[in-house]
């Protein structure tokens, strides 16, 4: 099978009418895409590496899935609404049965969210998945509605979506790390392995959310970006609840606990920020999104991360993030 005859296989859909910002998708040498009046877009990139990113012998479906999804989150980190998205794919061979499997799992997603392939390229090489994906921010008078890193300031509350560290206890398991039982290692592999992009989330947070990310690298670390950006500190509640780390069959101390919760990375969940005034807002929305939000901490005028207990006290310990190059 040539190059040619596995895009049109696996990737090219029976044609039906462009509709909304995409004009021209898969075909010809550039697509075209026309944003709505009063909008912009939001675009952005992710890369997937075999062995770095995912392991070798993953479910191809799951990882068409996943692929997809770690894009549609920083889509919904930034509120925006998914349009379009290319793929360039590197494959050792052009095995059949990994590709339609891949294609099924990426394409679900895809329609899930209305967002097309638009193009993308295909080469020979080491397993890689690289990803482009575009949406669209309405735009008023009063600029871009888009969320941004840089928005908060001192007195505005910390939030966070969903829970935080099963896919750190998935990879630990899976690494030979940690023993689970099946039940629990195939509820925290999912959470791993697929990952639920919040775009509904996003999208309802325009206009209450003052700064907001999407957990890729762990929960300090990130939370770290929107610090920097908008020159605050923050005080973190180190209790924020993880229910599949909580149950009997997961032993951790407390030490465990928190560096699975607050540097586990792998989450794709949102941070963000919203003022104090805006609580009943941002409960609003997380219904609307139907999806559960915590409220976490606080946004500080004194620079630095701050980590207490229930009762106030400071937390002791160094929890770092992942880091490519570290």
């Amino acid at each position: 099978m040539g190059e040619f005859d596995l895009i049109a296989r696996y990737f090219q859909r029976p044609q039906r009418p462009y509709t909304g910002a995409v004009r021209l998708g898969v075909g010809d040498d550039c697509a075209l895409l026309q944003p709505a009046p009063g909008t912009q877009l939001a675009i952005s990139s992710d890369m997937l590496v075999e062995s770095r990113h995912f392991f070798p012998d993953v479910d191809p479906q799951t990882l068409g899935h996943k692929a997809l999804a770690v894009n549609l989150s920083d889509l919904a980190a930034c509120g925006a609404r998914p349009l379009a998205f290319t793929l360039a794919l590197s494959l050792p061979q052009a095995d059949e049965a990994w590709l339609a499997a891949f294609a099924r799992g990426l394409f679900a997603l895809a329609d899930a969210h209305d967002c097309q392939l638009i193009g993308g390229d295909t080469t020979r090489g080491p397993l890689n998945i690289c990803i482009t994906i575009f949406g669209e921010v309405p735009v008023t008078d009063n600029g871009s509605r888009a969320l941004l890193r840089s928005g908060a300031r001192p007195g505005d509350e910390l939030w966070v979506s969903g829970t935080l560290g099963d896919a750190r206890l998935a990879l630990e398991a899976l690494q030979g790390r940690r023993k689970l039982p099946p039940p629990l290692l195939q509820a925290a592999r999912a959470r791993l392995e697929q990952p639920t992009p919040r775009i509904a989330l996003g999208m309802a947070l325009r206009g209450v959310a003052s700064a907001a990310l999407d957990v890729s690298d762990g929960l300090l670390g990130d939370l770290g970006h929107i610090l920097q950006a908008s020159g605050c500190g923050a005080c973190i509640d180190t209790t924020l609840a993880a229910p599949l780390l909580a149950t009997p069959d997961v032993t951790l101390d407390e030490a465990e606990r928190l560096s699975l919760v607050l540097a586990g990375g792998d989450d794709y969940e949102l941070l963000f920020t919203a003022p104090a005034a805006q609580g009943q807002a941002v409960l609003a929305a997380a219904r609307e999104a139907a999806t559960p939000v915590t409220r976490i901490g606080r946004i500080e005028t004194e620079a630095g991360l701050r980590l207490v207990d229930a009762q106030g006290r400071p937390v002791v310990g160094r929890y770092a993030s992942f880091d490519h190059f570290a």
